[in-house]
């Protein structure tokens, strides 16, 4: 089976990489042609643009950053959807929103191709080690099909339907809820700080009760301030509070932690924090 993989940042390369290890045929896109060159000298195919990629491939891996991003490797100018095969499969990694999700199902089904929403749980340590979780959700025959593919890049997916909109729902919510435990996290150790309490020590009490490795790693990044290089960009944490933000609106749900972090971020990333692990969270706080 032949591969494309388009987007080779921090959670796209390793992923291209495992793919290689797996055995497939690999070729690669990235709008920064130097991303392709380790990848091209460890066996890999570069491709001149996602039109190309795609059809060299009977799947297609996008991992971007946002709907801009996606939108543009799949419809714009060489894009990959003129050059995917009928029945072949854009497995689309990325979090994006639930209305995109939808238009992207819509496309490829109108050109007798399949779409998955596929989105990752995990950050690029645990996709350099093939240990992300997958969320997918698209048609039967499409899921059969990349079973195997998913299978080599995770530890673990999980099937939530028929509908790609319902994958991208859940990885928005699950988002949600990191950005919910930042916030606590913050507000307590900004807290016990002024009661004089190290941060590392509260955290390891708050470890004992809860058991977390998410508190542990988010915690330990913030007693340490070792907010770079980030693992998941500030304005990157912004950008999926809105997509939680608006995904609730659409269904009439309220998310008022939402509306809290999302004024937090905004003041970080005008203090110039936007390029920050999404952790400094604790510094546009304090």
């Amino acid at each position: 089976m032949k591969i494309a993989v388009i987007g080779l940042g921090n959670m796209g390369q390793p992923i291209a990489r495992n793919v290689l290890q797996a055995g497939y045929n690999l070729t690669v896109y990235n709008r920064t042609k130097q991303k392709t060159e380790e990848l091209v000298s460890e066996g890999a195919q570069a491709a001149d643009t996602p039109r190309q990629a795609a059809k060299t491939a009977d799947i297609v891996i996008t991992m971007l950053s946002d709907d801009d991003s996606v939108s543009a490797v799949t419809f714009g100018e060489n894009g990959l959807i003129e050059g995917l095969a009928e029945k072949g499969i854009h497995i689309s990694m990325s979090t994006i929103s639930v209305e995109f999700s939808e238009k992207l199902a819509a496309a490829h089904a109108e050109k007798g191709q399949f779409f998955l929403a596929a989105p990752v749980l995990g950050r690029p340590d645990a996709a350099e080690k093939a240990a992300l979780r997958i969320i997918t959700a698209g048609p039967a025959e499409a899921k059969q099909t990349a079973k195997p593919l998913l299978a080599s890049l995770s530890q673990q997916v999980f099937d939530v339907g028929e509908e790609s909109k319902t994958a991208n729902a859940a990885k928005i919510s699950i988002n949600f809820l990191l950005v919910s435990m930042l916030e606590a996290l913050s507000e307590s150790f900004l807290m016990m700080e002024k009661y004089g309490l190290e941060q590392k020590q509260f955290l390891e009490i708050a470890s004992a009760l809860f058991g977390s490795p998410v508190y542990q790693n988010y915690g330990t990044i913030m007693a340490e301030q070792t907010f770079e290089p980030a693992g998941f960009k500030m304005s990157l944490g912004l950008k999926d509070t809105n997509l939680a933000l608006a995904a609730a609106k659409q269904v009439s749900a309220n998310l008022p932690l939402a509306e809290l972090a999302k004024s937090h971020f905004e003041s970080g990333i005008e203090q110039g924090f936007g390029d920050l692990d999404w952790a400094a969270l604790i510094k546009c706080i304090k």
